[in-house]
């Protein structure tokens, strides 16, 4: 991966949109007066954190922290948005946000960012339950996702341990709406798979960041992954995929990937294992690594060839 250019002014913006009467917030960060030559990424968040804290997180002394700020160096125009009851995007309706409600979010952010910008396609990099999002989004608007990246994916759940764990609150998930979330939560994430492969500065401030936005979260996607896999049918994904597996993740089993993978369509697929990576990829100390991954993958040419 190029480094990005050191000159180069990273300017953020925030948008607003709507989803019949939900406002939904979107972040855009791009170099001052670029053209976004190499496209269009937008980051789609998991379940329990908005999008900012894990796509724009600033640590000093951490070189390219900012994942949006990294790409935006390298000439890319990039978008994180709050789905539906995180962050700062609406909290007033009493549903608890569900995978097939993100996949909606994505609709309208996608369809407002395409008549903001004249975007055509975008480079879609989901973690998480947020691949679930954006690969349910996919499957939804083909026509408008040129690559898509699936970072801590899940299929059917099977090979999980997270999942197994999960499982034994969802009465408590299904019974509410929202579920709270506090430092101690954040730091089980990084603690459950393999302690040590992130740095408890980051991790830290990586909490400040998310507990600024939110103290509870929308129980959907937690929901959905213990009851509903699969939420997605890879035959039905046509675009050009990226399965992207941390080494140590409890999420994403290693087999139920591979079956994924298999069955993807399209044979511009390519499935990367990320070594030392547990759960939140960008924020673990190999986090260049990913950088890296993701970059080779959204600046690979098209084949031109294809039998």
């Amino acid at each position: 991966m190029d480094q990005p250019k050191a000159a180069a002014k990273i300017t953020g913006q925030e948008h607003w949109t709507k989803k019949g009467d939900v406002r939904l917030f979107l972040w855009e960060k791009r170099a001052a007066g670029a053209q976004a030559p190499r496209g269009t990424v937008l980051f789609v968040h998991g379940s329990s954190m908005g999008s900012q804290p894990t796509f724009d997180l600033q640590v000093p002394g951490r070189p390219h922290s900012s994942a949006m700020d990294t790409f935006a160096g390298l000439g890319f125009d990039t978008w994180c948005m709050d789905m539906e009851g995180y962050g700062r995007s609406d909290k007033k309706r009493d549903i608890n946000c569900d995978i097939a409600n993100g996949a909606d979010d994505l609709a309208a952010g996608t369809a407002y960012i395409m008549k903001t910008r004249g975007t055509k396609q975008f480079l879609a990099y989901g973690i998480s339950s947020g691949a679930l999002r954006a690969a349910l989004f996919a499957q939804r608007h083909p026509e408008r996702v040129k690559r898509l990246a699936l970072d801590a994916f899940v299929w059917t759940g099977e090979g999980s341990p997270t999942l197994v764990e999960r499982r034994r609150k969802l009465p408590e998930f299904q019974a509410k709406n929202r579920r709270p979330i506090d430092r101690a939560f954040v730091r089980s994430i990084f603690n459950r798979d393999h302690p040590g492969c992130a740095e408890d500065r980051v991790i830290e401030a990586f909490a400040d960041h998310i507990l600024k936005l939110d103290d509870s979260v929308p129980t959907g996607t937690y929901v959905d992954m213990c009851t509903k896999l699969p939420v997605v049918d890879p035959a039905k994904i046509a675009v050009p995929t990226l399965i992207m597996r941390g080494q140590f993740d409890g999420i994403a089993g290693f087999d139920d990937l591979t079956e994924f993978f298999k069955r993807l369509p399209n044979p511009d697929k390519q499935f990367a294992v990320m070594a030392g990576i547990s759960h939140a990829s960008f924020h673990q100390i190999n986090y260049l690594m990913v950088y890296h991954i993701l970059h080779a993958f959204f600046t690979q040419p098209d084949p031109i060839y294809r039998g």
